[in-house]
């Protein structure tokens, strides 16, 4: 099966946690990282007074089923040093989403997919879309046409961030 997640933190040290999560999947049994989009800063989305955000995407090979997966992916989270407490999209050092998986279509009280709110949100949306121009969001449709109707100021804010 193929998973889709995204990542992201804007904490200090936030860009090198995002690498860190990769390589931790990486190491899970049943989990194969594919490929990962570059860095991408973003200004924060929900709660905007505060520092922006390092985001990326990456693609996924697993045997594992959507919620074990997600409870990798929190898991991981938690390893790197995040605390699920405080504001809901407050500051965070690192942030695991679990995007879509396949084609799935589920709603449940631990896991939505695909992510509700990803076809609503440039920083996902960026890098998704440089990794896999024509990647369908299941259920809602092409993510280049739901990029396409984002205030153009929220696309051009995501911005790739410099290599070093």
């Amino acid at each position: 099966m193929q998973a889709w997640i995204g990542l992201g933190g804007n904490r200090e040290g936030s860009d090198e946690l995002l690498r860190q999560s990769l390589a931790l999947l990486a190491a899970v049994p049943g989990i194969s990282v594919l490929r990962s989009s570059r860095q991408f800063r973003s200004p924060a989305w929900g709660v905007t007074e505060q520092a922006d955000f390092v985001n990326a995407v990456a693609q996924l090979a697993t045997e594992l089923e959507p919620l074990p997966l997600l409870e990798q992916l929190l898991s991981i989270e938690s390893r790197l040093g995040r605390a699920r407490t405080g504001t809901r999209w407050g500051p965070r050092c690192i942030d695991l989403d679990l995007l879509t998986y396949d084609e799935v279509r589920l709603q449940s009280t631990a896991l939505t997919l695909p992510h509700p709110s990803m076809h609503l949100r440039a920083f996902v949306l960026v890098p998704l879309l440089e990794l896999e121009p024509g990647f369908v969001i299941p259920g809602i449709g092409p993510a280049a046409d739901c990029l396409q109707e984002l205030d153009p100021r929220e696309r051009t804010a995501v911005r790739p961030m410099p290599t070093s």
